[in-house]
């Protein structure tokens, strides 16, 4: 079991520094080996960690807050939602989590295809705007991202895509919104796995073997990425999600 997690981590690190979705690789391989959804979660959310920590070190000068809505403010936030989150799910019975699943599966597959491949709007595209943020906008990122956050703590697939799309709907250039959301993504994921590890429902094994396959993949990516099309990596993420979808509806 540990040998097909380290293998499956290997690809799982590859396709998340590639296109992302790699949760949705990793946790239905958790389900086929027997373990229940919500440790499957906790354990897969914790063996990616690693990977998460490395892209937020490489992002870190480029993240940037929103007018007056300071980074700090924003990790703040980040990890009050993460916290409640992943405190939600520690609570939550596994019979309700694994009926709540598919439709977390199906929502986050949603969110995948139209943050990878609908068509950026100008804003998006140019990286600039007519004016700056208004309070408004400020305001409602920070709800925003509150909301995500505790998204995030609870199940992880999908996250990216929704911090990105509110960063660059709020107005942060397309680049300065990528590496901000790598930042606060490994700012809600370390909030989880203090509690997670606090809560004696992770498989430790699979933690290590997915976080030495994930690590490595990372580097197996850098050389996938030159040779395939990050358009059919992305096509291919939606249709496992979708597919998973159909799988969790009906087991």
């Amino acid at each position: 079991m540990l040998a097909w997690v380290l293998v499956m981590g290997v690809y799982t690190g590859a396709q998340n520094f590639m296109a992302g979705g790699g949760t949705f690789i990793i946790f239905p391989v958790l389900l086929l080996l027997g373990i229940d959804p919500v440790t499957a979660s906790m354990t897969s959310a914790m063996g990616l960690f690693p990977n998460q920590i490395s892209s937020a070190h490489v992002s870190r000068p480029l993240a940037m807050g929103l007018g007056q809505i300071s980074l700090k403010i924003l990790l703040v936030v980040s990890l009050v939602g993460g916290c409640l989150g992943s405190l939600l799910l520690v609570v939550t019975p596994s019979s309700f989590f694994s009926r709540l699943v598919p439709w977390l599966v199906l929502f986050a597959t949603a969110i995948f295809a139209w943050g990878s491949l609908a068509r950026p709007s100008p804003v998006m595209a140019t990286g600039t705007e007519d004016s700056g943020p208004s309070r408004g906008a400020q305001r409602r990122l920070v709800l925003a991202q509150f909301l995500i956050a505790i998204y995030g703590g609870y199940f992880a697939a999908g996250i990216g895509f929704l911090m990105l799309a509110a960063l660059t709907v709020s107005g942060q250039p397309p680049r300065a919104a990528i590496a901000t959301k790598n930042v606060l993504v490994v700012v809600i994921t370390s909030a989880s796995f203090v509690i997670f590890a606090l809560a004696a429902r992770v498989v430790w094994p699979v933690v290590i073997a997915l976080a030495v396959g994930a690590l490595g993949g990372s580097f197996l990516g850098v050389w996938m990425i030159q040779r395939i099309p990050d358009h059919w990596l992305k096509i291919y993420v939606v249709m496992l999600g979708s597919g998973l979808s159909v799988w969790l509806f009906l087991r």
